[in-house]
């Protein structure tokens, strides 16, 4: 996004006027954004404005309140007193705008009206000051009120639109400056114009320089508004972007991993790990390949979805971290993303769930004349070492270790085995000295032979 120079030219050059001023701060575009991103912005936006209606109703209310106790200084021979209508029509006005803001958001040509009818009716009250108070024309210049034009631009950032800032900016400094021109031109005894600054302040003349002070002060409070207001917004996308990818990454990395991302101190970077002791769980579809080459892709992807629909959450529930996808397979660990004294109990807790789950799954399939094929299983534990792999471009936490291993294989033997679900005789012992209640006997297989370990495994089947 380009930066914004507010240097001013040397006295030989043409000094930046406000019609640039506001062309090149609209100019600072954002850059494109997501429609979910612009959603989230447009929803705080309406939120703002939700809020612009009630801080001003808040204002409206001790506006009247100061009014009704303080002691009436004016005629009672007044034409008409004009604070209770211009309150009674700025209430309505808000009650509309606050009622609309709850039902929908605003349309932009609504927001640009509100703003100029907020300032014709603040300046309209104040230019009634002079009936009011049978006065010349120049001495409603004198009403303090006008400080109110400053609240009615600065509430216009509650929005995070520098666009209304500047009109309401423009708006005011516009109508400040016809309120002058109708002191000057109608007065009834001729230009109240004066030179001298003690004779502006102590009666109802004008002073060219102190009313153009005021219209200046309008129009840099708003510049100055608008030039904050744009970094804010600027922080604001960012924010909601970060906040967006954030939401995002949980959906592609465990909470745990994603939290840790995005709680980091430092930037990950690779080649930084933990030793944890952990328990690793595989799982997989049997048949999955010849299945898939059976299904159209809208199907195949529709099964998959629905297994791992119906499994991931039995493996959060008992404090698992997914690890990653493996087209069929899962690979979850316990106990590495997030420390725990009981990862193994909570891994075959896990495993007895995973299949009750399971099992209704393909009772539901079956029934429905779809294809379902089985779950395989298997967990090991041991120390693994939990961090970053890849590359600064790429990155991935996992798990590596002998015990990662050995689940992937065991995960394999359930096939030559038989059996639905394997862990090591180790494991199981730990896990019941961890508080793991085995819901029926579990047949033992001692001294097995699984491929791609070189000495026999004391195993114990789970399903």
């Amino acid at each position: 996004m380009a930066a914004l120079d507010l240097s001013l030219p040397s006295s030989g050059e043409n000094r930046m006027t406000w019609t640039s001023f506001i062309s090149r701060i609209m100019s600072m575009a954002e850059p494109p954004l997501p429609e979910r991103v612009r959603q989230q912005i447009a929803t705080e936006q309406q939120r703002g404005e939700i809020l612009v209606g009630w801080v001003q109703m808040g204002a409206m209310a001790i506006f009247a309140t100061l009014y009704t106790i303080a002691p009436k200084t004016f005629s009672t021979d007044a034409p008409f007193a004009p604070v209770p209508w211009a309150l009674s029509a700025y209430f309505c006005f808000t009650v509309l705008r606050l009622w609309l803001s709850y039902r929908r958001a605003l349309p932009g040509w609504f927001l640009s009206a509100s703003v100029v009818v907020d300032m014709a009716l603040l300046l309209g009250m104040i230019w009634s000051f002079h009936l009011q108070y049978q006065q010349v024309p120049a001495f409603y210049l004198k009403a303090p009120t006008m400080l109110y034009v400053f609240i009615f631009i600065a509430l216009r950032t509650l929005r995070f639109e520098v666009r209304y800032v500047l009109l309401a900016g423009a708006v005011a400094a516009l109508g400040w400056l016809s309120l002058v021109a109708y002191a000057a031109m109608f007065d009834p005894g001729g230009m109240p114009v004066t030179h001298d600054y003690v004779k502006y302040m102590t009666s109802a003349t004008i002073l060219w320089g102190g009313e153009f002070d005021k219209i200046i002060s309008i129009l840099l409070v708003s510049a100055v508004l608008a030039v904050a207001l744009s970094r804010a917004r600027r922080m604001l996308v960012r924010a909601v972007t970060q906040g967006t990818a954030a939401s995002d990454l949980k959906r592609f990395f465990a909470p745990e991993i994603a939290s840790r991302i995005t709680g980091a101190e430092q930037i990950v970077r690779p080649g930084q790990g933990e030793i944890r002791d952990a328990a690793t769980l595989f799982i997989d579809l049997r048949g999955f390949t010849p299945l898939a080459r059976s299904l159209d892709p809208n199907a195949l992807m529709m099964l998959l979805a629905e297994y791992q629909a119906r499994l991931v959450p039995v493996i959060q529930k008992h404090g698992g971290s997914i690890d990653k996808f493996l087209g069929d397979g899962i690979m979850a660990s316990f106990g590495a993303a997030r420390m725990c004294d009981s990862y193994a109990a909570d891994a075959l807790r896990a495993v007895d769930d995973l299949f009750a789950e399971a099992t209704a799954w393909r009772a539901e399939r079956q029934a429905a004349g779809a294809p379902a094929p089985r779950v395989g299983a298997a967990v090991a534990t041991g120390s693994v070492v939990f961090g970053a792999v890849g590359d600064d471009t790429r990155l991935e936490y996992t798990v590596i270790g002998d015990a990662v291993n050995l689940a992937a294989k065991l995960e394999k033997h359930t096939k030559a085995a038989k059996v639905q679900a394997l862990t090591t005789a180790e494991t199981y012992a730990l896990a019941c000295t961890q508080g793991y209640a085995p819901p029926g006997l579990k047949a033992e297989r001692p001294s097995s032979k699984v491929d791609g370990v070189s000495e026999s495994v004391d195993l114990v089947v789970l399903a």
